[in-house]
Protein backbone atom coordinates (compact mmCIF):
# COMPACT_ATOMS: atom_id res chain seq x y z
CA UNK A 1 0.00 0.00 0.00
CA UNK A 2 1.35 3.63 -0.84
CA UNK A 3 1.83 5.75 2.05
CA UNK A 4 0.47 8.64 0.89
CA UNK A 5 1.76 12.00 2.88
CA UNK A 6 -1.81 13.07 3.79
CA UNK A 7 -1.79 9.89 6.32
CA UNK A 8 0.83 11.80 8.49
CA UNK A 9 -2.09 14.20 9.26
CA UNK A 10 -4.98 12.01 9.69
CA UNK A 11 -6.20 12.23 13.29
CA UNK A 12 -6.04 9.32 16.18
CA UNK A 13 -8.57 6.61 14.64
CA UNK A 14 -8.99 7.51 11.05
CA UNK A 15 -8.52 4.79 8.74
CA UNK A 16 -6.17 4.96 5.59
CA UNK A 17 -8.43 2.95 3.83
CA UNK A 18 -12.39 2.36 3.69
CA UNK A 19 -14.95 -0.79 2.66
CA UNK A 20 -16.92 0.59 -0.03
CA UNK A 21 -18.57 -2.82 0.22
CA UNK A 22 -19.56 -2.64 3.70
CA UNK A 23 -23.07 -2.70 2.09
CA UNK A 24 -25.01 -3.69 -0.41
CA UNK A 25 -27.10 -1.32 -1.76
CA UNK A 26 -28.27 2.27 0.28
CA UNK A 27 -31.49 0.29 1.17
CA UNK A 28 -29.49 -2.29 3.20
CA UNK A 29 -27.64 0.23 4.87
CA UNK A 30 -30.74 2.13 5.97
CA UNK A 31 -31.58 -0.89 7.56
CA UNK A 32 -28.66 -1.06 9.75
CA UNK A 33 -29.26 2.44 10.85
CA UNK A 34 -32.97 2.03 11.52
CA UNK A 35 -32.45 -1.15 13.60
CA UNK A 36 -29.53 0.26 15.79
CA UNK A 37 -30.42 3.48 16.41
CA UNK A 38 -34.11 2.49 16.47
CA UNK A 39 -35.90 4.61 19.78
CA UNK A 40 -33.37 7.40 18.92
CA UNK A 41 -34.45 10.89 17.28
CA UNK A 42 -34.00 10.79 13.63
CA UNK A 43 -35.51 14.14 12.33
CA UNK A 44 -36.80 17.34 13.76
CA UNK A 45 -38.84 20.15 11.86
CA UNK A 46 -41.39 22.63 13.01
CA UNK A 47 -41.44 20.93 16.64
CA UNK A 48 -42.49 17.41 15.20
CA UNK A 49 -39.06 14.92 16.45
CA UNK A 50 -39.48 11.60 14.45
CA UNK A 51 -37.35 8.44 16.14
CA UNK A 52 -35.60 6.57 13.38
CA UNK A 53 -38.17 3.74 14.15
CA UNK A 54 -41.13 6.23 12.92
CA UNK A 55 -38.88 7.00 9.71
CA UNK A 56 -38.48 3.13 9.57
CA UNK A 57 -42.65 2.95 9.00
CA UNK A 58 -43.29 5.87 7.11
CA UNK A 59 -40.90 5.49 4.59
CA UNK A 60 -41.55 2.06 3.57
CA UNK A 61 -45.07 2.54 3.39
CA UNK A 62 -43.86 5.22 1.13
CA UNK A 63 -41.80 2.43 -0.59
CA UNK A 64 -45.08 -0.17 -0.89
CA UNK A 65 -47.40 2.49 -2.57
CA UNK A 66 -44.73 3.38 -5.02
CA UNK A 67 -44.48 -1.18 -5.57
CA UNK A 68 -48.03 -1.99 -5.13
CA UNK A 69 -50.37 1.54 -6.58
CA UNK A 70 -48.44 2.68 -9.11
CA UNK A 71 -46.99 1.56 -12.47
CA UNK A 72 -43.41 2.22 -11.51
CA UNK A 73 -41.05 -0.14 -11.76
CA UNK A 74 -37.36 -0.75 -10.24
CA UNK A 75 -34.91 1.13 -11.78
CA UNK A 76 -37.33 4.13 -13.03
CA UNK A 77 -36.77 7.43 -12.18
CA UNK A 78 -38.81 9.67 -9.66
CA UNK A 79 -38.11 13.48 -9.25
CA UNK A 80 -38.37 15.07 -5.81
CA UNK A 81 -39.11 18.87 -5.69
CA UNK A 82 -39.34 19.85 -1.91
CA UNK A 83 -37.31 22.24 0.78
CA UNK A 84 -36.25 20.82 4.04
CA UNK A 85 -39.37 19.53 5.13
CA UNK A 86 -39.85 15.95 7.04
CA UNK A 87 -41.62 14.27 4.01
CA UNK A 88 -38.13 15.04 2.47
CA UNK A 89 -36.20 11.73 3.72
CA UNK A 90 -39.60 9.96 3.91
CA UNK A 91 -40.25 9.99 0.45
CA UNK A 92 -36.11 9.91 -0.32
CA UNK A 93 -35.49 6.99 2.03
CA UNK A 94 -38.98 5.42 0.14
CA UNK A 95 -37.90 5.70 -3.27
CA UNK A 96 -34.81 4.51 -2.53
CA UNK A 97 -36.20 1.46 -0.98
CA UNK A 98 -38.46 0.47 -4.08
CA UNK A 99 -35.87 0.53 -6.24
CA UNK A 100 -35.96 3.84 -8.06
CA UNK A 101 -33.81 6.40 -8.79
CA UNK A 102 -33.72 9.80 -6.80
CA UNK A 103 -33.88 12.62 -9.28
CA UNK A 104 -33.12 15.93 -6.91
CA UNK A 105 -34.85 19.13 -8.12
CA UNK A 106 -34.77 22.59 -7.12
CA UNK A 107 -38.41 23.82 -6.06
CA UNK A 108 -37.24 26.80 -7.45
CA UNK A 109 -36.61 26.09 -11.21
CA UNK A 110 -38.49 28.07 -13.35
CA UNK A 111 -40.18 25.80 -16.17
CA UNK A 112 -37.82 26.05 -19.50
CA UNK A 113 -34.95 24.52 -16.56
CA UNK A 114 -37.85 21.61 -15.07
CA UNK A 115 -38.39 20.56 -18.33
CA UNK A 116 -34.97 20.09 -19.36
CA UNK A 117 -34.55 18.29 -16.47
CA UNK A 118 -37.23 15.76 -16.19
CA UNK A 119 -37.23 15.22 -20.00
CA UNK A 120 -33.35 14.79 -19.67
CA UNK A 121 -33.61 12.17 -16.76
CA UNK A 122 -36.67 9.98 -17.67
CA UNK A 123 -38.42 10.85 -14.93
CA UNK A 124 -42.01 9.14 -14.50
CA UNK A 125 -43.06 10.31 -11.24
CA UNK A 126 -42.86 13.11 -9.04
CA UNK A 127 -43.01 14.30 -5.68
CA UNK A 128 -43.53 18.06 -5.05
CA UNK A 129 -44.55 20.87 -2.71
CA UNK A 130 -48.01 22.14 -3.14
CA UNK A 131 -46.30 25.67 -3.28
CA UNK A 132 -44.91 24.54 -6.62
CA UNK A 133 -47.36 22.48 -7.50
CA UNK A 134 -48.72 26.05 -10.04
CA UNK A 135 -45.05 25.62 -12.01
CA UNK A 136 -45.34 21.89 -12.90
CA UNK A 137 -48.92 22.17 -13.95
CA UNK A 138 -47.31 24.56 -16.80
CA UNK A 139 -44.75 22.02 -17.72
CA UNK A 140 -46.43 18.21 -17.60
CA UNK A 141 -47.76 19.04 -21.58
CA UNK A 142 -44.77 19.15 -22.20
CA UNK A 143 -42.76 15.79 -20.39
CA UNK A 144 -45.12 13.14 -21.26
CA UNK A 145 -43.24 10.41 -19.26
CA UNK A 146 -44.09 11.49 -15.90
CA UNK A 147 -47.33 10.48 -15.11
CA UNK A 148 -47.81 10.15 -11.20
CA UNK A 149 -47.75 13.19 -9.54
CA UNK A 150 -47.73 13.20 -6.18
CA UNK A 151 -48.34 16.17 -3.50
CA UNK A 152 -47.24 17.24 -0.19
CA UNK A 153 -47.65 20.45 1.87
CA UNK A 154 -45.02 21.73 4.37
CA UNK A 155 -47.07 20.62 7.67
CA UNK A 156 -48.87 16.83 6.67
CA UNK A 157 -47.17 14.81 8.55
CA UNK A 158 -47.65 16.88 11.73
CA UNK A 159 -50.45 15.13 14.09
CA UNK A 160 -53.90 16.59 14.40
CA UNK A 161 -54.53 19.50 14.80
CA UNK A 162 -51.32 21.43 14.24
CA UNK A 163 -50.83 19.65 10.83
CA UNK A 164 -54.13 21.93 10.04
CA UNK A 165 -53.03 24.87 11.75
CA UNK A 166 -49.67 25.11 9.84
CA UNK A 167 -51.32 23.90 6.19
CA UNK A 168 -53.92 26.36 6.25
CA UNK A 169 -51.37 29.56 7.58
CA UNK A 170 -49.12 28.95 4.87
CA UNK A 171 -52.22 28.91 2.16
CA UNK A 172 -54.67 31.17 3.56
CA UNK A 173 -52.75 33.49 5.86
CA UNK A 174 -49.23 34.30 4.06
CA UNK A 175 -50.65 32.54 0.51
CA UNK A 176 -47.68 30.73 -0.58
CA UNK A 177 -50.04 27.99 -2.90
CA UNK A 178 -50.76 29.48 -6.01
CA UNK A 179 -53.40 27.96 -7.10
CA UNK A 180 -52.91 24.87 -8.92
CA UNK A 181 -55.11 21.95 -11.01
CA UNK A 182 -53.46 18.73 -11.49
CA UNK A 183 -55.32 15.97 -12.93
CA UNK A 184 -55.17 12.86 -10.47
CA UNK A 185 -52.39 14.07 -8.12
CA UNK A 186 -52.12 11.91 -5.24
CA UNK A 187 -51.93 13.69 -1.74
CA UNK A 188 -48.85 12.09 -0.01
CA UNK A 189 -50.41 11.08 3.32
CA UNK A 190 -53.35 9.31 0.94
CA UNK A 191 -50.20 7.66 -1.11
CA UNK A 192 -48.71 6.77 2.58
CA UNK A 193 -52.24 5.34 3.96
CA UNK A 194 -52.75 3.21 0.57
CA UNK A 195 -49.14 1.54 1.42
CA UNK A 196 -49.60 1.41 4.86
CA UNK A 197 -49.84 -2.88 5.63
CA UNK A 198 -48.71 -3.59 2.07
CA UNK A 199 -46.17 -5.89 1.55
CA UNK A 200 -43.17 -4.43 0.51
CA UNK A 201 -40.68 -6.97 -2.19
CA UNK A 202 -36.51 -5.99 -1.34
CA UNK A 203 -35.43 -5.08 -4.73
CA UNK A 204 -32.20 -6.83 -6.07
CA UNK A 205 -29.52 -4.14 -6.12
CA UNK A 206 -26.04 -3.83 -6.74
CA UNK A 207 -23.55 -1.17 -5.66
CA UNK A 208 -23.37 -0.38 -9.12
CA UNK A 209 -27.20 -0.03 -10.23
CA UNK A 210 -28.10 4.21 -10.03
CA UNK A 211 -29.01 5.45 -6.94
CA UNK A 212 -29.29 9.05 -7.78
CA UNK A 213 -29.06 11.57 -11.15
CA UNK A 214 -27.88 14.46 -9.49
CA UNK A 215 -27.41 17.31 -11.67
CA UNK A 216 -24.94 20.35 -11.71
CA UNK A 217 -25.71 23.55 -11.57
CA UNK A 218 -24.96 24.11 -15.07
CA UNK A 219 -22.68 26.98 -14.77
CA UNK A 220 -20.68 25.42 -17.46
CA UNK A 221 -23.67 25.04 -20.06
CA UNK A 222 -26.41 22.51 -20.01
CA UNK A 223 -27.11 21.22 -16.66
CA UNK A 224 -26.14 17.87 -17.15
CA UNK A 225 -26.53 14.76 -14.68
CA UNK A 226 -23.85 12.90 -12.63
CA UNK A 227 -24.85 9.48 -12.31
CA UNK A 228 -23.95 8.45 -8.55
CA UNK A 229 -24.77 4.43 -7.69
CA UNK A 230 -25.22 2.93 -4.45
CA UNK A 231 -21.70 2.30 -3.80
CA UNK A 232 -20.93 5.80 -4.46
CA UNK A 233 -23.10 6.89 -1.68
CA UNK A 234 -22.30 4.49 0.58
CA UNK A 235 -18.43 5.51 -0.13
CA UNK A 236 -18.42 9.05 0.41
CA UNK A 237 -20.69 7.84 3.72
CA UNK A 238 -18.00 5.26 4.64
CA UNK A 239 -15.37 8.23 4.77
CA UNK A 240 -17.92 10.48 6.54
CA UNK A 241 -17.51 8.25 9.13
CA UNK A 242 -14.31 7.57 8.96
CA UNK A 243 -13.03 11.66 9.64
CA UNK A 244 -16.61 12.54 11.53
CA UNK A 245 -16.05 9.27 14.04
CA UNK A 246 -13.16 10.65 15.04
CA UNK A 247 -14.80 13.81 17.15
CA UNK A 248 -18.82 12.49 17.20
CA UNK A 249 -20.47 10.44 19.17
CA UNK A 250 -22.86 7.33 17.86
CA UNK A 251 -26.17 8.21 18.72
CA UNK A 252 -25.43 11.57 20.47
CA UNK A 253 -25.42 14.25 18.01
CA UNK A 254 -27.93 16.74 16.61
CA UNK A 255 -26.95 18.43 13.24
CA UNK A 256 -28.08 21.83 11.81
CA UNK A 257 -29.53 20.86 8.31
CA UNK A 258 -29.64 24.73 7.05
CA UNK A 259 -28.41 23.46 3.53
CA UNK A 260 -31.34 21.63 1.66
CA UNK A 261 -31.21 18.12 1.34
CA UNK A 262 -31.87 17.78 -2.33
CA UNK A 263 -27.89 19.20 -2.99
CA UNK A 264 -25.85 16.83 -3.04
CA UNK A 265 -23.52 18.22 0.06
CA UNK A 266 -26.32 18.43 2.50
CA UNK A 267 -27.77 14.80 0.95
CA UNK A 268 -24.90 12.94 1.65
CA UNK A 269 -23.19 14.28 4.27
CA UNK A 270 -26.22 15.33 6.50
CA UNK A 271 -28.48 13.06 5.83
CA UNK A 272 -26.73 9.84 5.39
CA UNK A 273 -23.79 10.71 6.98
CA UNK A 274 -25.55 11.59 10.14
CA UNK A 275 -27.97 9.30 9.88
CA UNK A 276 -25.08 6.76 10.16
CA UNK A 277 -23.81 8.04 12.86
CA UNK A 278 -27.65 8.60 14.83
CA UNK A 279 -27.70 11.62 14.79
CA UNK A 280 -30.73 14.04 15.09
CA UNK A 281 -31.17 15.89 11.79
CA UNK A 282 -32.91 19.31 12.33
CA UNK A 283 -34.16 20.68 9.44
CA UNK A 284 -34.28 24.53 8.51
CA UNK A 285 -37.30 24.97 5.91
CA UNK A 286 -35.93 28.57 5.00
CA UNK A 287 -32.70 29.98 6.37
CA UNK A 288 -33.18 32.81 4.30
CA UNK A 289 -34.92 33.92 7.47
CA UNK A 290 -32.21 34.44 9.50
CA UNK A 291 -34.51 35.64 12.41
CA UNK A 292 -36.63 32.71 12.37
CA UNK A 293 -33.24 30.21 11.55
CA UNK A 294 -31.64 31.31 15.02
CA UNK A 295 -34.89 31.04 16.84
CA UNK A 296 -35.41 27.21 15.69
CA UNK A 297 -31.35 26.74 17.09
CA UNK A 298 -32.31 28.36 20.34
CA UNK A 299 -34.76 25.07 20.73
CA UNK A 300 -32.03 22.35 20.52
CA UNK A 301 -28.34 22.20 21.67
CA UNK A 302 -26.70 21.16 18.64
CA UNK A 303 -23.53 19.78 18.42
CA UNK A 304 -22.64 19.87 14.49
CA UNK A 305 -23.59 22.41 11.82
CA UNK A 306 -22.70 22.84 8.40
CA UNK A 307 -23.12 25.36 5.51
CA UNK A 308 -21.39 27.57 2.83
CA UNK A 309 -19.48 30.79 3.44
CA UNK A 310 -22.47 33.12 2.99
CA UNK A 311 -24.42 31.26 5.79
CA UNK A 312 -21.83 31.51 8.21
CA UNK A 313 -21.19 34.75 7.39
CA UNK A 314 -24.98 35.64 7.26
CA UNK A 315 -25.41 34.36 11.02
CA UNK A 316 -22.52 35.93 12.54
CA UNK A 317 -24.20 39.58 11.09
CA UNK A 318 -27.40 38.42 13.55
CA UNK A 319 -26.76 40.32 16.71
CA UNK A 320 -29.04 37.32 18.04
CA UNK A 321 -26.50 34.70 16.86
CA UNK A 322 -24.33 35.62 18.88
CA UNK A 323 -26.04 34.91 22.25
CA UNK A 324 -26.71 31.37 21.44
CA UNK A 325 -25.51 28.64 23.89
CA UNK A 326 -22.51 26.93 21.98
CA UNK A 327 -21.17 25.04 24.43
CA UNK A 328 -22.72 21.73 22.84
CA UNK A 329 -21.07 22.68 19.65
CA UNK A 330 -17.97 20.09 18.74
CA UNK A 331 -17.81 20.43 14.42
CA UNK A 332 -18.58 23.10 12.13
CA UNK A 333 -18.43 22.33 8.29
CA UNK A 334 -17.78 24.63 5.34
CA UNK A 335 -18.09 23.11 1.87
CA UNK A 336 -19.73 24.25 -1.72
CA UNK A 337 -17.32 27.45 -2.24
CA UNK A 338 -14.29 29.07 -0.18
CA UNK A 339 -14.65 29.55 3.32
CA UNK A 340 -13.18 33.01 3.26
CA UNK A 341 -10.33 33.77 6.09
CA UNK A 342 -12.68 36.42 7.62
CA UNK A 343 -15.61 34.68 8.49
CA UNK A 344 -13.89 31.39 9.88
CA UNK A 345 -11.98 33.95 12.12
CA UNK A 346 -14.93 35.40 13.14
CA UNK A 347 -17.03 32.25 13.40
CA UNK A 348 -14.50 31.00 15.88
CA UNK A 349 -14.03 34.02 18.25
CA UNK A 350 -17.99 34.15 18.50
CA UNK A 351 -18.36 29.93 18.85
CA UNK A 352 -15.14 29.10 19.87
CA UNK A 353 -15.08 25.79 17.41
CA UNK A 354 -13.20 26.24 13.96
CA UNK A 355 -14.90 26.49 10.59
CA UNK A 356 -13.41 23.07 8.77
CA UNK A 357 -13.64 23.68 5.48
CA UNK A 358 -14.20 20.67 2.85
CA UNK A 359 -14.15 20.30 -0.84
CA UNK A 360 -16.14 18.46 -3.24
CA UNK A 361 -18.21 18.22 -6.50
CA UNK A 362 -21.31 17.05 -7.33
CA UNK A 363 -19.20 14.27 -9.59
CA UNK A 364 -17.63 13.14 -6.74
CA UNK A 365 -20.64 12.36 -4.27
CA UNK A 366 -19.73 15.12 -3.18
CA UNK A 367 -17.07 14.81 -0.70
CA UNK A 368 -13.14 14.53 -1.49
CA UNK A 369 -11.26 16.43 0.83
CA UNK A 370 -11.46 17.76 4.39
CA UNK A 371 -9.87 19.56 7.34
CA UNK A 372 -9.40 17.35 10.87
CA UNK A 373 -12.96 18.32 12.73
CA UNK A 374 -10.71 18.45 16.41
CA UNK A 375 -10.00 22.02 15.97
CA UNK A 376 -6.47 21.92 14.16
CA UNK A 377 -7.71 22.73 11.08
CA UNK A 378 -5.29 24.92 8.36
CA UNK A 379 -7.24 27.94 7.35
CA UNK A 380 -7.17 28.31 3.96
CA UNK A 381 -6.81 24.99 2.91
CA UNK A 382 -9.44 22.40 1.90
CA UNK A 383 -7.72 19.95 3.89
CA UNK A 384 -6.50 16.52 2.91
CA UNK A 385 -7.58 13.47 0.43
CA UNK A 386 -10.83 11.35 2.41
CA UNK A 387 -9.78 7.90 3.46
CA UNK A 388 -9.43 5.88 0.03
CA UNK A 389 -9.24 9.03 -1.66
CA UNK A 390 -5.94 10.26 -4.05
CA UNK A 391 -5.74 13.37 -4.97
CA UNK A 392 -2.80 14.83 -7.70
CA UNK A 393 -1.92 18.54 -9.51
CA UNK A 394 -1.56 18.24 -13.09
CA UNK A 395 -0.61 20.57 -15.79
CA UNK A 396 -2.60 21.02 -19.06
CA UNK A 397 -0.50 18.32 -20.71
CA UNK A 398 -1.79 15.66 -18.42
CA UNK A 399 1.60 15.61 -16.14
CA UNK A 400 1.98 15.62 -12.36
CA UNK A 401 3.56 19.12 -11.36
CA UNK A 402 6.15 19.53 -9.12
CA UNK A 403 5.75 20.06 -5.22
CA UNK A 404 3.74 23.85 -4.72
CA UNK A 405 3.27 24.41 -8.30
CA UNK A 406 -0.26 24.97 -9.26
CA UNK A 407 -1.95 22.78 -11.83
CA UNK A 408 -5.85 20.91 -11.98
CA UNK A 409 -7.02 19.29 -9.45
CA UNK A 410 -7.47 15.66 -9.97
CA UNK A 411 -8.68 12.51 -7.53
CA UNK A 412 -9.68 9.46 -7.48
CA UNK A 413 -11.68 7.27 -5.48
CA UNK A 414 -14.72 5.14 -5.05
CA UNK A 415 -17.18 8.18 -4.62
CA UNK A 416 -16.12 9.46 -8.01
CA UNK A 417 -19.28 8.96 -10.24
CA UNK A 418 -19.58 6.14 -13.20
CA UNK A 419 -20.29 9.28 -16.28
CA UNK A 420 -22.94 11.93 -16.97
CA UNK A 421 -25.93 10.34 -17.80
CA UNK A 422 -26.78 9.84 -21.80
CA UNK A 423 -23.31 12.19 -22.30
CA UNK A 424 -20.21 10.06 -23.13
CA UNK A 425 -18.25 12.86 -24.63
CA UNK A 426 -18.66 15.18 -21.84
CA UNK A 427 -18.01 12.15 -19.28
CA UNK A 428 -14.69 11.45 -21.63
CA UNK A 429 -14.04 15.38 -21.11
CA UNK A 430 -13.70 14.68 -17.14
CA UNK A 431 -12.74 11.43 -15.95
CA UNK A 432 -9.25 9.74 -17.45
CA UNK A 433 -8.19 6.29 -16.82
CA UNK A 434 -10.43 6.89 -13.48
CA UNK A 435 -9.39 10.16 -12.75
CA UNK A 436 -11.88 12.87 -12.37
CA UNK A 437 -10.77 16.27 -13.69
CA UNK A 438 -12.38 18.72 -11.52
CA UNK A 439 -11.51 21.80 -13.40
CA UNK A 440 -10.01 23.49 -10.24
CA UNK A 441 -6.83 24.91 -9.60
CA UNK A 442 -4.57 23.80 -6.69
CA UNK A 443 -1.73 23.54 -4.90
CA UNK A 444 -0.13 20.57 -2.45
CA UNK A 445 0.71 21.89 0.46
CA UNK A 446 2.97 20.11 3.71
CA UNK A 447 1.44 17.47 5.67
CA UNK A 448 -1.45 16.05 2.51
CA UNK A 449 -2.85 19.12 2.62
CA UNK A 450 -4.37 20.93 -0.42
CA UNK A 451 -5.31 24.79 -1.33
CA UNK A 452 -7.83 25.37 -4.15
CA UNK A 453 -6.43 28.70 -5.60
CA UNK A 454 -9.37 28.88 -8.34
CA UNK A 455 -11.60 27.68 -11.04
CA UNK A 456 -9.96 27.64 -14.25
CA UNK A 457 -13.11 29.08 -16.09
CA UNK A 458 -12.63 31.93 -13.64
CA UNK A 459 -9.42 33.17 -13.80
CA UNK A 460 -8.49 36.61 -15.07
CA UNK A 461 -5.71 37.05 -17.28
CA UNK A 462 -4.34 40.83 -16.78
CA UNK A 463 -1.02 41.77 -18.65
CA UNK A 464 -0.51 37.91 -18.93
CA UNK A 465 -0.15 37.43 -15.57
CA UNK A 466 -3.02 35.07 -14.07
CA UNK A 467 -5.78 37.05 -11.58
CA UNK A 468 -7.28 34.02 -8.93
CA UNK A 469 -10.71 36.14 -8.08
CA UNK A 470 -10.78 33.58 -4.86
CA UNK A 471 -7.85 35.81 -3.85
CA UNK A 472 -9.40 39.58 -4.19
CA UNK A 473 -12.48 38.57 -2.85
CA UNK A 474 -10.72 36.98 0.57
CA UNK A 475 -8.60 40.20 0.62
CA UNK A 476 -11.79 42.03 0.71
CA UNK A 477 -13.64 40.84 2.24
CA UNK A 478 -11.26 41.19 5.39
CA UNK A 479 -12.33 45.11 5.02
CA UNK A 480 -14.94 45.65 8.41
CA UNK A 481 -17.13 47.75 6.40
CA UNK A 482 -17.59 44.77 3.33
CA UNK A 483 -20.37 42.22 3.76
CA UNK A 484 -19.98 40.38 0.54
CA UNK A 485 -17.89 40.64 -2.66
CA UNK A 486 -17.62 38.94 -5.63
CA UNK A 487 -14.41 39.82 -8.38
CA UNK A 488 -15.00 38.86 -12.13
CA UNK A 489 -12.97 39.71 -15.27
CA UNK A 490 -14.54 42.31 -17.26
CA UNK A 491 -12.42 42.80 -20.87
CA UNK A 492 -9.49 45.73 -21.58
CA UNK A 493 -7.84 47.05 -24.32
CA UNK A 494 -4.60 47.58 -22.62
CA UNK A 495 -4.04 44.59 -20.42
CA UNK A 496 -6.55 42.22 -21.63
CA UNK A 497 -8.80 42.13 -18.73
CA UNK A 498 -9.33 44.13 -16.06
CA UNK A 499 -10.55 43.04 -12.23
CA UNK A 500 -14.17 44.38 -11.17
CA UNK A 501 -15.81 43.91 -7.98
CA UNK A 502 -18.95 44.26 -6.97
CA UNK A 503 -19.23 44.64 -3.14
CA UNK A 504 -22.57 44.90 -0.57
CA UNK A 505 -21.55 46.72 2.17
CA UNK A 506 -21.57 45.89 5.86
CA UNK A 507 -21.43 50.04 6.76
CA UNK A 508 -23.14 52.13 4.31
CA UNK A 509 -19.76 54.76 5.02
CA UNK A 510 -17.89 52.45 2.99
CA UNK A 511 -16.52 54.25 0.16
CA UNK A 512 -14.71 53.04 -3.11
CA UNK A 513 -11.59 54.89 -2.07
CA UNK A 514 -11.92 52.84 0.92
CA UNK A 515 -11.89 49.44 -1.16
CA UNK A 516 -9.07 50.60 -3.38
CA UNK A 517 -6.90 51.65 -0.30
CA UNK A 518 -7.27 48.16 1.14
CA UNK A 519 -6.72 46.08 -1.92
CA UNK A 520 -3.57 48.09 -2.61
CA UNK A 521 -2.29 47.28 1.15
CA UNK A 522 -3.10 43.72 1.02
CA UNK A 523 -2.16 42.81 -3.14
CA UNK A 524 0.06 43.53 -5.69
CA UNK A 525 -0.87 45.73 -8.39
CA UNK A 526 -2.17 43.73 -11.13
CA UNK A 527 -4.35 42.24 -8.87
CA UNK A 528 -6.20 45.56 -7.98
CA UNK A 529 -9.72 46.22 -9.03
CA UNK A 530 -10.38 48.37 -11.87
CA UNK A 531 -13.80 48.77 -11.07
CA UNK A 532 -16.10 48.85 -7.96
CA UNK A 533 -19.74 48.40 -8.01
CA UNK A 534 -21.66 48.67 -4.94
CA UNK A 535 -25.17 46.37 -4.77
CA UNK A 536 -27.94 45.57 -2.15
CA UNK A 537 -27.61 42.16 -2.69
CA UNK A 538 -25.27 40.26 -5.49
CA UNK A 539 -26.74 36.73 -7.31
CA UNK A 540 -26.67 33.01 -5.58
CA UNK A 541 -27.13 29.96 -5.89
CA UNK A 542 -30.55 27.84 -4.49
CA UNK A 543 -27.74 26.95 -1.45
CA UNK A 544 -26.44 30.59 -1.11
CA UNK A 545 -23.48 30.46 -3.48
CA UNK A 546 -22.08 33.50 -4.77
CA UNK A 547 -22.10 33.07 -8.20
CA UNK A 548 -19.94 34.86 -10.53
CA UNK A 549 -21.70 33.91 -14.06
CA UNK A 550 -24.69 35.92 -13.87
CA UNK A 551 -22.51 39.45 -13.68
CA UNK A 552 -19.93 37.94 -15.87
CA UNK A 553 -23.04 37.53 -18.36
CA UNK A 554 -24.59 41.45 -17.10
CA UNK A 555 -21.29 42.84 -18.20
CA UNK A 556 -21.05 41.25 -21.87
CA UNK A 557 -24.26 42.11 -22.48
CA UNK A 558 -23.00 46.18 -21.48
CA UNK A 559 -20.44 45.65 -23.92
CA UNK A 560 -22.38 44.44 -26.45
CA UNK A 561 -24.61 47.61 -26.82
CA UNK A 562 -21.87 49.80 -27.23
Amino acid sequence: MIDFPWFASYPKGMPHQINPDEFGSLPDMLAVGFQKYANKTAFIHLGLSITYTELDEWSKDFAAFLQNKTYLKQGDAIAIQMPNVMAYPVVMFGALRAGLVVVNTNPLYTPREMEHQFNDSKVKAIVILANFASVLEKVLPQTPELKTVIVTEIGDLLPFPKRLIVNSVVKYVKKMIPKWSIAGAIPLRDAMAQGKGQSLAKPTITGQDLAFIQYTGGTTGVSKGAMLTHRNIIANVMQMRGIMGTRLNQGEETIVTALPLYHIFSLTVNCFGLFMLGAANLLITNPRDMKGFIAELKKVKFTVITGVNTLFNGLLNQPEFHQLDFSGLKVAVGGGMAVQSSVAENWRKVTGVSLAEGYGLTESSPVLSCNPIDGSSHLGTIGFPLSSTEIKIMDDDGHEVAFGERGEIWAQGPQIMTGYWQRPEETDKVIKDGWLLTGDVGVALEGGFFKIVDRKKDMILVSGFNVYPNEVEDVIALHPKVLEVVAIGVPDPKSTEAVKVFVVKKDPSLTEEEVREHAKANMTGYKLPKYVEFRTELPKSNVGKLLRRPLKEEEMAKLAKK
